[in-house]
């Protein structure tokens, strides 16, 4: 990593910081921004420093528990292909076993 990316990604930490310091009276736009970089651009230890930070604990609490720590349909569709092919293989051996 660069200098300057890092200078990048401490920018986009601080935007996302002054969003969830504003937390749930962000517009629609500063949501969906929000979300993409909690999502797509923050690493753990940008989430850990968030996270970690007293002023942001409580906004940061209400956001994860609506948005972040959901289980979304698409989760549970990939946990019911995981679990079909893992009984598919259970029964795989299970049947040349016998």
């Amino acid at each position: 990593m660069t200098n300057n990316e890092g200078a990048v990604g401490a920018g986009r930490r601080a935007h996302a910081e002054a969003l969830l310091a504003r937390y749930p009276s962000v517009s629609a736009d500063e949501l969906t921004d929000l979300l993409h970089w909690f999502r797509k651009e923050a690493t753990a230890l940008e989430i850990g420093l968030i996270a970690s930070d007293p002023a942001l604990a409580e906004p940061y609490r209400q956001f994860s528990a609506r948005h972040i720590d959901k289980l979304t349909a698409v989760d549970a569709i990939r946990a019911l292909i995981f679990a079909a092919a893992l009984l598919a293989v259970l029964t795989l051996l299970f049947w040349v076993a016998v």
